[in-house]
């Protein structure tokens, strides 16, 4: 793995999301009228056209110019995203402009309304006539993909959705669906549970030999066909595979089912005279995967896998145990952090814009991007894996916008010593939290008097000749009565000084404070505290109120 330490994931629709960015003399935001209503519509809508490949190359040229030694492109939803020959494809059977060949999809979008579903269509088709661009030039974008990489010297992998459910809400109607997908005793029933959303939790069933069969076809197609040199199967998207409680014997024939991929790609690797390493983005919590047939510590034992890149759903995991993972991994496998797109569910606001945002965007502040990379690399990890990083690219929010400069400076532990940074803590009871599989979240909580609360995170060591300080800041409801509380780090006396302060410790992007829902205080503490790996913070509450604590903000600065 010593060539491929700076991986950046990128989806189906990496480029195709923004391509007013990176083909901007063929494509443009404008206000414009729209000819269905004869109104101007209500957001800047792309024009432009046609989609061509010199897009692809030119998002390739800004990954290998900034630093990434390996893409990881991935290739399906629950269909095949590019022309495959193996298996449905994402657009078999569409005709340019039809949006009946759409409108099915709508409602898997929490759309039901019928105006809102026409508004939805009028930007979804332009959007995906963009592969249908490609598919009329002769273009494979997949392929060009790995052609672009090529180019640049960046390692090309492919990485493969497991068990995408995009379309749940309509497994009939909606064209993400592969057909196996739409027959429900190819589908998963005991996976729910509690108030878990059903049709979340539908999933292809392992356990079916078809379903086996279509997938590892897939996985065939874009190792034997396609110029990868590594892939990673995503069990993050989603993780599901075989009923809950899967008995030893299928937990052993899914074990078989992942060395025929691995013995796949080695015959690969042969014939391309290249290593091709297996890798896997799964949950951190290995027993919980093993209950659906997934043994990833046997297989990694065994040395059947090469990489483990362990993450939550949507949002960084502060205080992943890597530690505790190289223990129950071995020594054969490689173990990467992951940066995700958000640090936490904590919503923010754009004081200037007047704007509030549901969550912050890892890829607008260095300091998150910093203290995200550190808390995995402290504890050993080998590499960085970017995912949803391209999501920050959004040319209709002025001033947010990914820091691709900020990529090749994440994976070295060395350099992020004494720049500053910021750390934050998960958050339970939101909508990007895939429960059980998620690394259980620390906040919030609700401190009675006189009650504390000892939260862990992982941070690094600081020099203490930079004039670098610590900031704690606690994270309240609105409304919320802040008095006699302190905080003490690794044992420190606690400091009982607080300011109140509704900005962020770091701005992200344009966004710069907490919304009205909530009330900061921060305070502020050595930075000598700080220790490599493991850190306890402290929080005490004295007041006779109880105190909802939100979250917790951890800056050096």
């Amino acid at each position: 793995m010593t060539r491929n330490r700076n991986l950046f994931n990128g989806d189906t629709c990496v480029y195709f999301y923004n391509p007013e960015l990176w083909q901007p003399e063929d494509f443009s935001l404008k206000t414009v009228k729209n000819p269905r209503t004869g109104k101007l519509n209500t957001r800047p809508t792309l024009q432009g056209g046609p989609f061509s490949a010199k897009a692809i190359h030119r998002y390739v040229d800004v990954l290998a110019d900034n630093g990434v030694d390996t893409f990881v492109i991935n290739a399906n939803a629950s269909r095949a995203w590019y022309p495959s020959k193996t298996i449905p494809s994402i657009l078999d059977g569409y005709k340019r402009g039809d949006r009946s060949f759409f409108r099915g999809h709508a409602i898997c979008q929490g759309i039901t309304k019928p105006a809102a579903i026409e508004d939805f269509l009028d930007h979804f088709v332009p959007f995906m006539n963009s592969y249908q661009d490609l598919l009329d030039a002769g273009v494979d974008w997949l392929a060009e993909t790995a052609k672009a990489c090529r180019r640049r010297g960046v390692s090309p992998w492919v990485s493969i959705r497991m068990n995408d459910l995009h379309g749940c809400n309509n497994f009939e109607g909606s064209f993400f669906n592969l057909p196996l997908l739409k027959q429900k005793d190819m589908r998963l029933e005991c996976s729910s549970y509690g108030d878990q959303n059903w049709l979340y939790r539908q999933g292809l069933n392992y356990e079916k030999p078809e379903v086996r069969r279509q997938m590892f076809e897939q996985i065939r197609e874009v190792v034997e066909d396609y110029d990868f040199e590594g892939i990673e199967l995503d069990w993050w998207r989603q993780p599901l595979c075989c009923e809950p409680g899967a008995s030893a014997e299928t937990t052993a024939m899914i074990s078989d089912w992942i060395r025929e991929i691995r013995a796949l790609t080695e015959r690969q690797a042969q014939k391309t005279g290249r290593p091709y390493p297996l890798s896997l983005r799964i949950p951190g919590r290995l027993a919980m995967l093993k209950h659906i047939g997934l043994d990833v510590a046997a297989l990694c034992r065994e040395g059947t896998i090469d990489l483990v890149c362990p993450t939550g759903f949507f949002c960084t995991t502060w205080d992943m145990p890597h530690d505790a993972l190289r223990r129950e991994l071995g020594d054969r496998v490689a173990i990467y952090g992951v940066i995700e797109g958000s640090p936490n569910s904590l919503p923010v606001f754009d004081k200037k814009g007047k704007r509030t945002k549901g969550l912050r965007d890892t890829a607008a502040s260095l300091e998150l991007m910093r203290g995200s990379a550190v808390s995995s690399l402290v504890l050993g990890a080998g590499g960085i894996e970017w995912f949803n990083f391209f999501v920050t690219d959004q040319p209709r929010l002025p001033g947010l916008r990914a820091d691709y400069t900020a990529l090749g400076k994440m994976h070295q532990l060395d350099q992020l010593r004494g720049q500053p940074k910021q750390y934050a803590f998960g958050m339970n009871g939101t909508s990007q939290s895939i429960t059980p599989f998620e690394t259980p979240a620390q906040l919030p909580v609700v401190l009675e008097r006189k009650g504390q609360y000892a939260f862990k995170t992982v941070m690094c060591a600081e020099p203490t000749d930079q004039g670098l300080v610590l900031l704690v800041q606690l994270v309240l409801k609105a409304g919320s009565r802040f008095e006699g509380a302190s905080v003490s780090v690794n044992g420190s006396w606690p400091e009982t000084l607080f300011t109140r302060s509704d900005e962020l410790l770091f701005p992200c992007g344009p966004y710069t404070h907490l919304t009205k829902d909530h009330i900061g205080h921060i305070c502020q503490l050595p930075v000598s505290l700080i220790r490599d790996g493991w850190n306890e913070i402290l929080v005490e509450h004295g007041s006779k109120q109880p105190l909802g604590l939100v979250t917790v903000e951890l800056g050096v600065k």
